[in-house]
């Protein structure tokens, strides 16, 4: 049987030690590999073209120094022993980050990738603008963002903001799967102007169809209404002491731009005390933890 990958990217930053611990923890508990990456780039040496081969040994000496980096980090964060539960180290090189991701998510055939928010350096515009939309749009799994300082515990409440759209049915069933292996509580959450007048309606409409597709019992539903959705958002994970929140990022209309603005994830980013799980929408990313063990 297939062993399933967990991918954590890091940058070495101090930001990105809670994201470690998180993936490296969750991985024991799924049963999975977990592959500890980091996306590098060498300078190009002026003077060099014609050449074949100008230093035959760059690129092999740069892979040894990230490894070796790689394996302090580790070491100095999980302590001795880490590998022991099925860790891969894997620097790579790329001159972009998004790209360098993307290649190692498709090698190793990841079912998640694991980050930290706020990095360092480059990494630092992962989660914010742009980068963070390219990353979501074009990632071949879900993206879990872990604020700093956050500490590994079984998600037992997971918060998912829906917009009554048929692309939640699917993203819910698959987040089931999830949900069944801790064992976690689905709280489907929609949250409203105070000027709609059908919200409890659409709520019973949505909740029938998708319970005609997903089967999985621990599901509450509740609609919230509030002019200002994001804070209305962050009181409800607080209320609630959620363990993880979930979003999707629509294929026609981006989710940021639909239901949040265009901010939603600078401000998560910056609430930073729940892990945020993206998902895309567009190919109904899968979990498929039942077949992964």
């Amino acid at each position: 049987m297939t062993l399933k990958t967990i991918l954590y990217v890091t940058d070495y930053s101090t930001n990105s030690v809670a994201a470690l611990k998180y993936a490296y923890n969750m991985s024991i508990h799924m049963g999975t590999r977990l592959v500890v990456a980091h996306v590098f780039d060498y300078p190009t040496v002026l003077g060099t073209e014609g050449l074949d081969e100008p230093f035959p040994h760059l690129e092999e000496n740069a892979h040894k120094m990230h490894r070796s980096k790689l394996e302090a980090f580790c070491e100095e964060h999980l302590g001795r022993g880490y590998e022991k539960p099925n860790v891969q180290l894997e620097p790579v090189e790329s001159n972009s980050v998004i790209k360098g991701i993307m290649a190692v998510a498709s090698e190793w055939h990841a079912y998640l990738i694991v980050m930290g928010m706020k990095g360092g350096s480059a990494f630092r515009e992962i989660l914010m603008g742009s980068t963070t939309k390219q990353l979501i749009e074009k990632a071949p799994c879900p993206v879990l963002s872990i604020p700093a300082g956050t500490s590994y515990r079984l998600p037992k409440t997971i918060v998912y903001a829906t917009a009554y759209e048929e692309e939640d049915v699917y993203a819910i069933r698959k987040l089931a799967e999830m949900a069944e292996r801790f064992k976690a509580e689905i709280k489907v959450v929609h949250i409203a102007a105070k000027a709609e007048s059908k919200g409890e309606t659409q709520m019973e409409w949505f909740k029938e169809m998708l319970q005609e597709k997903v089967t999985y019992g621990d599901m509450d539903f509740e609609v919230l209404y509030s002019e200002n959705i994001f804070e209305s958002l962050r009181i409800y994970l607080g209320k609630t002491n959620a363990d993880l929140v979930v979003m999707l990022e629509r294929e026609k209309v981006g989710f940021v731009k639909k239901w949040f603005g265009q901010d939603l994830v600078k401000k998560m980013e910056s609430y930073g005390k729940v892990p945020l799980l993206s998902m895309r929408g567009s190919n109904h990313q899968l979990f498929y933890f039942k077949k992964a063990l």
